[in-house]
């Protein structure tokens, strides 16, 4: 089973939207388990952590996780968050697979089985 990290928006400028970014990295994350892969989302894995560490701490740890991942699957709105984007370099820069919509994600894990 391939295992794939979901990445997206974390931060916000409320707890409601923080929550938001949350419920979207989970419902991708769930679109995951359902096409045949393992989905790990570190939304979940930190939520309501924000300020009991540095930024960088979770940022670091995060990269080190997506790097033992078979691939990366993004959120629509990866684009506006700055951890997202560190997480999409990281990626490409170790080969990575990258997806950003899960019908390409889903065909990419059934050629694999």
């Amino acid at each position: 089973m391939k295992v794939i990290y979901v990445a997206g928006p974390f931060r916000g400028p409320s707890h409601w939207a923080i929550a938001e970014n949350i419920r979207h990295a989970e419902r991708l994350a769930l679109l995951v388990w359902q096409s045949g892969g393992a989905a790990i989302c570190p939304h979940l894995n930190t939520a309501h952590f924000q300020d009991a560490a540095p930024d960088d701490v979770w940022l670091e740890g995060d990269l080190a996780i997506l790097s033992r991942c078979d691939a990366v699957i993004f959120t629509n709105n990866w684009r506006k968050s700055v951890g997202a984007c560190a997480e999409h370099q990281h990626a490409i820069d170790h080969d990575i697979p990258t997806f950003y919509d899960i019908d390409t994600l889903a065909t990419w894990i059934r050629e694999d089985m």
